[in-house]
């Protein structure tokens, strides 16, 4: 494709400023329109923008592809969750089914790097694409047989202004804070994020003031629905932020394939799918706030470790600590924050 450096960025980053942007608008969406329903049109689109992905001749057929991707991506995470809190009504059940939804995306992001590396090291670059679509195709062909719908009786009119806001709130922040940590604290990155700032305080603003509102800012009076959520973002931003420079370490700096390192990082996975299935036992034994204490305590001490030293005998042992002190705190922040909803 030979991309230039600007393409590049926007193909890395596009897929999650589009996920990020429409998480709020999804959500509300499948409220008015059915979450199964919703789940079903994110995954065929999820699978047509795949096949272009992987066909993809230019980069900027590429990067329309991996936004089309990102817009699929946003549908899948709300409307599954809304799906496992209207289905399980009994609170073990729930934490349990929570449990299994994170332990399987624990398990696909172990097996895909995996799989990936396979891939890259045999075949060209778009068969990583093609992965996507047989998931997506036995979803449409057995969601509709497995999954009920549900949706909102109430859920009102979809106010279009807040959608308009609430994405350009994201956007805006993301980029700026991008900018800022790509070139430091220059004009376009003070610009977007004060810009992002002020488009977000008139989107809190006028849900506040709508019958139907895209985000309830009610649900922030409930002190476990905070403390969950603070939990979660933490844990997230911890998780994710290492796992992308671990990857680029590990090939980059220790000189593994992409086959290897994907090996290396199979136990941090292996360990965080085991401590999300062992995450319903712990609710029924200990209260829910130790659990996300302890849980991101045993995650910190194990962030500690991994700065000690280099290479993988410092890195392995030092992510199955993080792996198994992060677990809980998503499967139980996640149970906390899905029946904190009306």
């Amino acid at each position: 494709l030979q991309p230039s450096s600007a393409q590049l960025l926007w193909i890395l980053d596009i897929y999650g400023f589009f996920v990020a942007g429409f998480l709020i608008t999804m959500g509300t969406l499948g409220d008015r329109i059915g979450r199964r329903r919703l789940l079903l049109i994110g995954a065929a689109l999820f699978a047509f923008a795949s096949v272009l992905a992987a066909l993809a001749d230019t980069a900027a057929l590429l990067i329309a592809a991996r936004a089309l991707l990102g817009l699929a991506g946003a549908t899948i995470a709300p409307s599954t969750m809304a799906l496992i809190r209207n289905m399980f009504h009994d609170p073990r059940q729930r934490q349990f089914a929570i449990g299994v939804w994170i332990a399987a995306f624990s398990l696909g992001s172990a097996i895909g790097p995996l799989v990936g590396g396979v891939l890259l090291e045999f075949f060209h670059w778009g068969a990583v694409f093609w992965l996507n679509v047989p998931v997506m195709l036995l979803t449409l062909a057995l969601g509709p047989r497995f999954l009920p719908e549900y949706r909102d009786p109430d859920a009102g009119h979809l106010d279009l202004a807040s959608v308009l806001l609430s994405l350009a709130a994201v956007l805006l922040t993301i980029y700026g804070l991008k900018q800022l940590a790509e070139h430091g604290a220059g004009l376009a990155s003070m610009a977007a994020l004060l810009a992002g700032l002020a488009v977000g305080a008139l989107f809190l603003r006028r849900q506040g003031h709508i019958a139907y509102p895209l985000l309830d800012l009610r649900l922030f009076a409930h002190a476990p629905f905070r403390a969950a959520l603070a939990a979660y973002a933490l844990a997230a931003l911890a998780m994710f932020g290492v796992y992308i420079f671990m990857t680029q370490y590990l090939q980059l700096v220790l000189g593994l394939s992409p086959l290897q390192a994907g090996l290396a990082t199979l136990p941090w996975s292996l360990c965080f799918v085991i401590g999300s299935l062992l995450s319903p036992q712990l609710a029924a034994r200990w209260p829910a706030a130790r659990i996300l204490v302890v849980g991101l305590s045993a995650a910190a001490f194990g962030f500690a470790v991994l700065g000690l030293g280099q290479g993988l005998w410092w890195l392995v042992p030092a992510t199955i600590v993080m792996g198994l002190g992060l677990a809980p705190v998503f499967t139980i922040g996640n149970e906390i924050i899905i029946t904190s909803a009306p």
